[in-house]
């Protein structure tokens, strides 16, 4: 049975249109998800939105909708966005799924059995935007909210908690057995300071409001909705019904999540699974926020950038290999047009593309559009490119599954930029006057280091790497490339004729909000 991997986005609140952030995530979580299809395991790629809470109820009677017909109306812009940006999961995710709410109510009642849940009364702060329950000595001046800096209300009601301070020292326990648990690294250091200066029990019950998923042993309470939101990693795998696909697939392998919701995912999840009896995730990364132009984005500046139109206006496999070449994921990171076009003009039209349409013109020119068979005499820098292109695939291998997308981005790009300095070196221009054999090892190398890189490139940028295969007449798609085709150098079919060498990522100028092809028509 082939190994599995299971990653996941967190689920997205549908209050609003989807932002670059969103885009963000969900693009990370594809790219380890081809990647780890690419390397023949069994993966699942979860994503979806999160439909309940009273922030929807209260925008849903703003509307004169009811909250269904609300999230309804919203949710398809999600999905319309997954298929602009090529995401490739294998199950979108509503928190009004019938299968989920069944999944909640029986996980809820497990912790209950367990002897972690049970009735008391609520006072304390609350902010609704973030769904998020605070005490007195977290919050800002003037009672506002520290994450979004908004008013939190006061309230007092019944409500069901949950014993999270019985986890405290069980939590320490866990990150310090699995350090893996949490990255970054630093993001690790933050919650285990946080567990230590003390946990309270949590309320996980709300009766003030209505649409949520009702607590099963007391239908007056509707479940908290983050209580509600971490399980859909359970139900899209069956729980609790298909425990042999839960089997199967749990514990998750990777959860991608902004680093707002760390604390949710690393300190109420593990918690919440182990009062159920369930495993832990191996794995939480973090990552960063995204500004412009050095400020925060945000609808009264007008400077939320769309990802639509970006996709629009500059193509989506450039808009996707901009968002991990740009910052170390996990980190944040300043957008700027300047920056996106230095990076598909520099980088993909230059290094990339460039690279691509002068090696097929010269197998073009020099061997009729046929890749030659390896011939003449191998130098140092012939036995380097193999070396080097095998070691990259492994490095890949090691690194893409734990989240490192921007340093996998590197490892690609010191291949790319050692192969244009290969070309330069061995001057097949030169060995093409000279009329020596070594011309066909040197073409034969340019071409087998083009097949890796597509391979590499693939689950970034799937579309581009799609026309590559096709260039160089790999016989199938890149999607249909496995892993085993890359553990040595030279498995490229000789005495094949390639493809029309076509412009992959043409250089672009940006006029006054618009696109325009530059008029070099270089890569």
């Amino acid at each position: 049975m082939k190994e599995k991997f299971y990653v996941t986005t967190p689920i997205y609140y549908v209050n609003d249109v989807p932002h670059l952030g969103h885009a963000y995530t969900t693009t990370a979580a594809d790219i380890v998800a081809r990647f780890e299809r690419f390397c023949g395991k069994d993966v699942f790629f979860l994503t979806g939105t999160d439909e309940h809470g009273l922030k929807i109820q209260k925008a849903a009677e703003k509307k004169g909708l009811s909250p269904k017909e609300f999230v309804d109306s919203l949710v398809p812009r999600f999905k319309e966005l997954w298929e602009k940006l090529n995401i490739s999961y294998d199950r979108f995710i509503r928190t009004t799924d019938k299968d989920h709410i069944k999944a909640v109510q029986h996980i809820f009642t497990k912790c209950y059995e367990n002897g972690d849940i049970y009735l008391g009364e609520y006072e304390g702060w609350y902010c609704v935007p973030c769904e998020t329950y605070y005490t007195e000595k977290d919050l800002l001046e003037g009672n506002l909210c520290p994450m979004c800096k908004r008013p939190v209300e006061k309230v007092k009601e019944e409500s069901y908690f949950f014993r999270l301070s019985k986890y405290e020292d069980k939590l320490l326990k866990l990150y310090e057995e699995n350090p893996d648990f949490i990255k970054p690294d630093f993001r690790r250091n933050e919650i285990i300071n946080f567990v230590k200066q003390g946990l309270k029990d949590l309320s996980i019950s709300r009766t003030s409001f209505t649409w949520g998923i009702p607590v099963p042993l007391n239908e007056k309470h509707v479940i908290y909705v983050w209580f509600d939101a971490l399980t859909n990693y359970l139900t899209a795998v069956g729980y609790p019904d298909d425990m042999e696909k839960v089997n199967r697939y749990w514990p998750a392998d990777l959860h991608l999540v902004g680093k707002d919701i760390l604390r949710f995912h690393t300190v109420y999840w593990p918690a919440f699974l182990m009062s159920a009896g369930l495993d832990i995730p191996k794995e939480v990364f973090a990552h960063g926020w995204w500004t412009v132009e050095g400020e925060k984005m945000s609808k009264s500046k007008g400077n939320v950038v769309n990802p639509y139109d970006l996709v629009e206006k500059f193509g989506v496999d450039q808009v996707r290999f901009f968002m991990f070449r740009e910052v170390t994921f996990g980190l944040d990171g300043d957008f700027s047009y300047s920056k996106l076009i230095a990076r598909i003009n520099g980088e993909l039209a230059n290094d990339l593309g460039n690279l691509f349409n002068r090696t097929l013109s010269m197998i073009k020119k020099y061997r009729g559009g046929v890749i030659p068979a390896p011939s003449g005499n191998e130098d140092d820098l012939d036995v380097k490119i193999g070396k080097k292109a095998v070691a990259t695939a492994e490095k890949l291998k090691e690194i893409i599954p734990k989240g490192e997308l921007t340093k996998a981005l590197d490892e690609i790009w010191q291949f790319i930029n050692f192969v244009n300095l290969y070309i330069d070196r061995r001057a097949p221009w030169s060995l093409n006057k000279e009329g020596k054999e070594e011309l066909n090892r040197v073409l034969y190398n340019m071409a087998e280091a083009l097949r890796f890189i597509t391979a590499f490139i693939y689950p970034y940028m799937p579309s581009s790497a799609e026309k590559m295969a096709t260039m160089l007449n790999l016989g199938k798609k890149a999607s249909e490339l496995s892993v085993e085709e890359f553990a040595e150098w030279g498995g490229l079919n000789a005495e094949k004729e390639i493809g029309k060498p076509e412009i992959l990522f043409p250089r672009i100028e940006y006029v006054d909000g618009e696109v325009k092809l530059a008029k070099t028509k270089r890569g």
